[in-house]
């Protein structure tokens, strides 16, 4: 699975469409050439959100696209996700590790800390995400990285970066540029009236960063 670690990585968004209205925009999204898909949905709803995943999982095996639980251990495990991101206030990597096993992807929010990405790394994971690096309509306080710290990790993490937070096709390219092997985003992908041509967009950027 490791080899689809590069590319757009389209976040979806509980507000942005649910149920079958989800599956749409998630279809839409691969058709365009979203490379990894994160189901990310914070509402209590267990049988809501354990419907939605398992029919996501079943799009995205028909299309190889492996799709990532947010921060759920125990969703994640019941449907046999390709693996899950976890995020600061969360379980650690290991547990996770113990119980998805060696093959899942297991991803970390680092945010702006380069020593995080780096503990990361050590601890096994798959791949390590920074940001937000622009304003984000998801997480407007979060903490800001720099395009610099792309740079500076690229030159000692051997493990794929995300790049995450208000990102665009516009402003993308720079961070495609400066190290980042995928590229995350919400707001840019389901919120757009086209979906598969908004993710047309971003791939692009992977085909020829110069554009």
């Amino acid at each position: 699975m490791t080899r689809h670690l590069h590319g757009l990585y389209a976040i979806t968004g509980q507000t942005l469409g649910e149920g079958d209205k989800l599956h749409t925009q998630v279809r839409s999204a691969i058709m365009g050439g979203a490379r990894i898909i994160q189901y990310r949905d914070k509402s209590s709803d267990q049988a809501k959100r354990l419907k939605e995943a398992t029919a996501l999982l079943t799009l995205c095996r028909a299309h190889d696209v492996p799709l990532i639980i947010n921060d759920d251990l125990a969703l994640a495990q019941q449907i046999g996700a390709d693996g899950i991101h976890l995020g600061r206030d969360d379980i650690t990597l290991q547990q996770a590790r113990s119980e998805l096993g060696a093959s899942a992807i297991i991803g970390i929010s680092c945010y702006n800390s380069l020593q995080h990405a780096q503990d990361a790394e050590s601890a096994g994971a798959s791949y390590v995400a920074f940001g937000r690096f622009f304003t984000s309509a998801t997480k407007p306080h979060a903490v800001k990285a720099e395009i610099e710290l792309l740079q500076q990790a690229k030159k000692t993490l051997s493990i794929p970066m995300v790049a995450i937070g208000g990102i665009t096709p516009e402003n993308g390219a720079q961070l495609v540029q400066a190290g980042a092997d995928m590229l995350a985003v919400i707001q840019g992908v389901f919120a757009q009236q086209d979906i598969r041509h908004a993710c047309h967009k971003f791939a692009k950027l992977f085909e020829d960063p110069q554009t």
